[in-house]
């Protein structure tokens, strides 16, 4: 679809605008084989509030920002990989409308359009360059994904022991595993999530014993195997004791309200999609969801 861009110098012009834009607060962005798609302005639900967020669709990336100085300068890039996104539809709920959900290993939440056109175009050109990379790649989508966080607004008291209420002094935490808003004593616990952290991350009292459980399970079952293995090798007179081991970013809450106006979204190139093909990414988005958030 936007190959014929990769080496053309539109493409290398628009690559070194959005690097300008973030200055010293991103990293490059101009890589062998990589091209701009589309950019546009997306409404994020963040923790606190809605945040407008500026969202650039690269065919191996996505990248978002902070609007600063709108169309000139952004900060606070975050950059997530294609490979690991996986995007659901949200049904309209009074005023959050044409939203979907935007789901990786590390982070998940959710973004709005401004229209339902804007939301097709976005939804069917993410999924179109997650379709070509991982067809390219030859790896398989990720099925497991970071849980999206229930907003503030939405918790007045604490969702795990239903009793503790919120107030300036006592603050609400959220779950790094499932996303519920809970008070301290209902998250004293962390736990480690490879896929988000490589150090233990706050998890609720619930999450905390069904992981634990799930991993002791985890562990008697390779003691088991490889207790099996080690008699098996002890038998045959070989290889004793040789057994192989078993192996939220904050947004700012002083930028980019969610009621500015802005211009409709860009997609470049020879992007655009088929009507079969918008057809079928629309079908298979159909899917209806509580809008949640994360940070």
């Amino acid at each position: 679809m936007v190959d014929r861009l990769v080496n053309s110098e539109a493409n290398s012009r628009r690559i070194a605008m959005v690097e300008s834009c973030f200055g010293s607060s991103g990293v490059p962005l101009a890589i062998p084989g990589r091209v701009l798609v589309g950019e546009g302005v997306l409404t994020k639900m963040c923790r606190k509030r809605p945040k407008s967020r500026q969202f650039f669709l690269f065919n191996d990336i996505l990248v978002y920002g902070n609007i600063v100085i709108g169309k000139k300068k952004y900060n606070k890039q975050h950059i997530m990989p294609l490979e690991e996104v996986s995007l659901e539809s949200l049904e309209d709920n009074g005023q959050y409308r044409n939203g979907w959900l935007i789901r990786t290993t590390t982070k998940s939440f959710v973004v709005y359009a401004a229209t339902s056109t804007e939301k097709q175009e976005w939804m069917a050109h993410i999924n179109k360059c997650v379709e070509d990379l991982l067809r390219k790649s030859g790896k398989k989508p990720v099925e497991n994904h970071a849980a999206v966080w229930v907003p503030d607004a939405e918790a007045t008291h604490c969702m795990h022991c239903k009793k503790t209420q919120f107030t300036m002094i006592v603050r609400r935490h959220h779950c790094r595993n499932c996303g519920a808003v809970v008070c301290g004593p209902c998250s004293s616990k962390k736990f480690l999530l490879p896929q988000q952290s490589s150090k233990p991350v706050r998890v609720c009292t619930a999450c905390y014993e069904r992981l634990s459980k799930a991993v002791k399970a985890e562990s008697s079952k390779t003691a088991i195997t490889n207790a099996a293995q080690s008699a098996s090798m002890d038998g045959n007179g070989a290889g004793a004791g040789k057994i192989a081991d078993s192996s939220g970013d904050d947004d700012s809450e002083e930028e980019g309200a969610a009621n500015e106006t802005h211009d409709e979204p860009r997609f470049y190139g020879d992007t655009t999609l088929s009507a079969d093909e918008s057809t079928a990414s629309s079908a298979a988005l159909n899917s209806s969801h509580t809008p949640s958030v994360n940070n």
